[in-house]
């Protein structure tokens, strides 16, 4: 499942690889595109992808992430074996915002 969309100015852009991504989990996409905007005075495009790699029982979750601003991209991934998206998600987030922090 893929979508775009315009989210408060910003290009948002979702890709994962044979998963369909709930509502909640789009919602949670957007209230982690509003923390980071917090640490970030222009954001042009976020880019996140949710993926399985693995096979059988060591299929590992990876989330990832580009925040486009202006100068060099922000890009954060993390990999787990838990199931829920979320938690990834918002490791992926506080690392983002943790790069953002030392390009100020």
């Amino acid at each position: 499942m893929n979508y775009t969309e315009n989210y408060k100015g910003i290009k948002l852009d979702v890709q994962s690889v044979n998963l369909d991504i709930s509502d909640s989990e789009q919602a949670e996409i957007r209230s982690a595109i509003d923390k980071i905007s917090r640490f970030a005075n222009v954001i042009n495009a976020v880019d996140v992808y949710f993926k399985h790699e693995g096979t059988g029982k060591d299929i590992t979750n990876v989330v990832g992430m580009r925040v486009g601003v202006p100068g060099p991209d922000v890009f954060a991934e993390d990999k787990g074996m838990d199931e829920h998206w979320k938690v990834l998600l918002k490791s992926v987030t506080d690392k983002v915002i943790r790069q953002l922090q030392k390009l100020k």
